[in-house]
């Protein structure tokens, strides 16, 4: 089994709404081979805690607009590694130390990756014009 169309759609939605943000390195695995609580884990680095926070509210937002709210939220007080459980997609918006120290990308390596399709971000699309 793997990611369903709608939960690729989501983390789709999500990661764009990070970019614009100014999150990078984002990057999605379809864990639904691994896991039975969820189809995939989105990961994106933030350069520091403000930027981990404007991330994850551009996510929420972006999400809410689709009416979806996420069904946990945990590690916001800090803004070093924020989780959204959005139930098939898990949102890991991550300050640039810890994503080096924690690696997920290591730990979930063997999963096949998500094309995003990712656009310029928002704010860098009106400059060229």
């Amino acid at each position: 089994m793997s990611a369903t169309d709608n939960a690729i759609s989501v983390a789709q939605a999500a990661a764009q709404a990070a970019a614009d943000k100014m999150g990078t390195d984002i990057v999605a695995f379809d864990v639904s081979e691994q896991l039975a609580i969820t189809d995939i884990f989105l990961v994106v680095s933030a350069a520091s805690e403000r930027q981990v926070g404007a991330v994850v509210d551009g996510v929420e937002e972006a999400l809410l607009k689709q009416k979806l709210k996420p069904t946990r939220r945990e590690g916001d007080r800090e803004n070093r590694w924020v989780l959204l459980d959005y139930v098939d997609v898990v949102v890991h918006v991550q300050h640039e130390e810890e994503r080096s120290m924690y690696s997920l990308e290591r730990l979930w390596k063997d999963c096949p990756r998500i094309e995003l399709n990712l656009q310029e971000p928002a704010e860098e699309q009106g400059k060229d014009a």
